[in-house]
């Protein structure tokens, strides 16, 4: 037996690494399970090339509570160490078994899957060991070794009797981590951390009741037999290709990731390259409509299939963080900050593919079959219109699939829209006019009267429109977007025609005078020659005002202070129509003010503005007019 002190530059490294390593103690699991299945991977490796003169076979790992002896093991049935090894790294803190080894076999060991850079890995079971072993067994022909250390930089390291290959490390566990002693915290960590894990991992045995027999008697009872309890999926879906996958399959493998989540993803993109970086995923659409406080830290991030956390920032672009799926890359460095992340080369790079790849599949779904993409739009277009407005790089590529429905459920790109509404919408100044609705019920009024004159009207109705229209009116400088509720149409789409009003300039200032002695001043009074047949009072909200006020509201636009500013009106009243003539020849003030009340509280109720006491007050006038 040989004892010494661990090779380590600070004599109090233990305490250190239980206080600093990781935030989160629970991470020792993760950690060992890696460093086994790194050990497995690399005998699979050198038996492959011929390196390693032993039988690979089906190794697996094992993880075993003893509650009594208050230990927690953990056993894989990998490469092993010989002595020497041990000696070198596991005393030598500085060395890397799995960096020295990939530098070593660096050509043909690129997609063996090792994963080699979690750093201090092994030294994260003094978090929650007081004292640690190994027992392991080289698969080169050496005695094996037994390590023993108990948190001090002391160790002891003698022969063992082990014959089988692997490395069995056996942990102590703490008086202040008696948690993980309990089969329900190991499950859950072996759960969350190693699902997806390329090597199977036993924790325990579970009872498998066998098939009944086709000729077994009525009264046969089904034998049961006890057998290992895998918990892991060795072969995810990410990990194959595509053409290996059916429809069918991704569902599966959706809800093996969301066990809780019952309704199926619209469709999903499926991420694999090699070059210049390594990123293999499955990205899912799931249903999203127009809220945009959906739960983010949905997507989970893998190295190697080891599961990393579930915050992808800067990782997967801001407007995909929406989304459900895995991202598995050996090229995302895990030890740096989330700043340093974002600023990190190969991140941006994965971050644009992602992008690209996310914007060409869309691209195709529409192209492929359309009918199918629009009926899917009201649940993905807050993703995509996000995305517009974010990356440029998406929105570069966006006016091949973006859609614009109209309030009748017809569907135009942007180039369509154009296309199809210049010979009507475009007004005497060569500008293209497109109306939108954000509330079909709320607006019926003016979509009605917008639809008598031919025109079409969008219906966009999510939370950052506004946002969205203001970039595409900058970016295409002969097009407006305006509500079709913020002025009277002829004022929308303003043609060469005019219409004569039936009332002189002064009798016009008269009429506009006693108007603004009785509306309130949230209202401003705009006098219009209309046809006859419009409405006598019309209520809009001008588009400029509205849309900034609603920028400042979603954030990131708008004008400073808006957001808190009272909604502002016109009141439209057309010169024309009989009601106008009726008020101007009212002399009783009286009788003045209660017919433009009433004429107000009708504008406002067909804008869903009038509430509480005032529609109180209108619904007992009207009764007191009509006895």
């Amino acid at each position: 037996m040989t004892t010494g002190k661990i090779n380590v530059s600070v004599e109090n490294i233990f305490p250190l690494i239980k206080k600093f390593l990781y935030s989160d103690h629970e991470i020792f699991l993760r950690e060992l399970i890696s460093n086994g299945t790194d050990a497995t991977l690399k005998l699979k490796h050198l038996t492959n090339i011929g390196e390693a003169k032993v039988e690979y076979g089906n190794p697996i790992l094992e993880v075993k509570i003893d509650k009594e002896g208050k230990k927690l093991h953990i056993i894989d049935q990998g490469i092993g160490m010989t002595a020497d090894e041990v000696e070198k790294y596991i005393n030598q803190l500085a060395f890397s078994g799995a960096e020295e080894f990939l530098e070593k076999y660096k050509d043909s060991a690129k997609d063996s899957g090792i994963i080699g850079h979690f750093g201090l890995g092994f030294y994260s079971a003094f978090m929650v060991a007081s004292k640690v072993e190994i027992i392991t067994k080289s698969y080169k022909d050496e005695p094996a070794a037994h390590w023993i250390c108990d948190g001090s930089p002391e160790f002891s390291l003698e022969p063992a009797d082990k014959t089988d290959r692997g490395t069995e490390i056996i942990l102590h566990i703490a008086e202040d981590s008696l948690e993980f002693l309990e089969d329900s915290k190991i499950s859950g960590l072996l759960n969350k951390y190693n699902k997806f894990m390329p090597i199977p991992i036993k924790f325990g045995t579970r009872t498998e009741t066998l098939p009944k027999p086709e000729d077994a008697p009525e009264d046969y009872v089904n034998e049961t037999v006890e057998v290992d309890n895998i918990i892991n999926n060795p072969n995810p879906a990410w990990t194959k290709q595509p053409t290996d996958l059916t429809d069918e399959d991704y569902k599966t493998f959706y809800h093996e990731l969301y066990p809780m989540q019952f309704e199926e993803p619209l469709f999903n993109i499926h991420l694999n390259v090699d070059y210049p970086f390594n990123l293999t995923g499955i990205l899912y659409f799931p249903k999203l409509g127009s809220d945009m406080q959906i739960q983010k830290d949905k997507i989970q991030l893998y190295q190697n299939q080891v599961f990393v956390t579930d915050n992808v920032e800067g990782i997967v672009p801001e407007f995909l963080m929406m989304l459900r799926g895995v991202v598995d890359s050996p090229d995302i460095p895990l030890n740096v900050s989330r700043s340093g992340l974002q600023a990190d080369g190969a991140v941006k790079k994965i971050s644009n593919y992602i992008t690209r790849k996310v914007a060409d599949k869309l691209k195709s779904l529409f192209n492929e079959n359309r009918e199918d993409f629009e009926s899917k739009w009201n649940d993905i277009k807050i993703v995509l219109e996000y995305g517009m407005l974010s990356e440029d790089k998406f929105y570069e590529k966006a006016g091949a699939f973006v859609l614009y429905p109209t309030v009748n459920d017809k569907y135009f790109t942007l180039d369509e829209l154009k296309e199809n509404l210049k010979d009507k919408q475009t007004d005497k100044d060569g500008k293209l006019v497109i109306l939108y609705a954000g509330n079909k019920e709320a607006q019926h009024a003016y979509i009605e009267t917008a639809e008598a004159k031919g025109y079409e009207v969008l219906l966009l109705d999510s939370p950052i429109i506004s946002h969205l229209i203001q970039k595409l009116e900058n970016d295409n400088k002969d097009l407006t977007f305006v509500r079709v509720d913020s002025d009277h149409i002829d004022n929308l789409i303003k043609k060469d025609e005019t219409t004569i009003s039936k009332l002189s300039d002064e009798e016009k200032e008269s009429l506009k005078t006693s108007l603004e002695s009785f509306v309130p001043k949230t209202y401003t009074v705009q006098l219009e020659s209309l046809d006859s047949q419009a409405a006598p009072f019309i209520i809009t909200q001008p588009e400029f005002m509205r849309r900034m006020k609603e920028m400042s509201q979603t954030g990131g636009g708008g004008m400073f202070g808006m957001g808190n500013m009272p909604e502002m009106y016109n009141l439209v009243v057309n010169t024309n129509s009989p009601l106008a003539s009726t008020i101007l020849s009212t002399e009783d003030k009286t009788a003045q003010e209660s017919l433009v009340k009433q004429a107000l509280d009708l504008a406002k109720l067909s804008q869903n503005l009038l509430k509480g006491e005032a529609l109180t007050a209108f619904v007992k006038r009207s009764f007191e007019m009509i006895k």
